[in-house]
């Protein structure tokens, strides 16, 4: 009986690429409107000081400017350069700053 799938459970119906953009407008200016998008970036990055992402990221940022010497680094070459390390979450902050929602 596990493996059998109830013909009666009604599965919500997917959304076209339209539908998902306008939805996420839609979520995005009610947050706005509330102020709950603030808080909630707030919040973010206080899990981001707390679990050192920040301090992690500064520390790159430095060194990567000592490195290239710092009057010949370009706020677009420094973005370039940490973008992709802030989005690697290499000490899984990811899953400490998840836990938040569940506080």
């Amino acid at each position: 009986m596990l493996g059998r799938r109830n013909a009666s459970i009604q599965h919500p119906p997917t959304l076209d690429a339209e539908m998902e953009s306008t939805l996420q407008q839609i979520v995005d200016l009610k947050l706005v409107e509330s102020g709950e998008k603030e808080r909630l970036k707030e919040v973010l990055l206080e899990r981001l000081v707390e679990c050192g992402w920040k301090d992690e990221m500064k520390a790159l940022c430095r060194e990567f400017a000592r490195k290239k010497g710092r009057d010949n680094v370009t706020v677009d070459e420094l973005v370039n350069f940490i973008t992709p390390k802030g989005r690697e979450n290499p000490r899984n902050q990811s899953t400490y700053i998840a836990g938040m929602w569940t506080a």
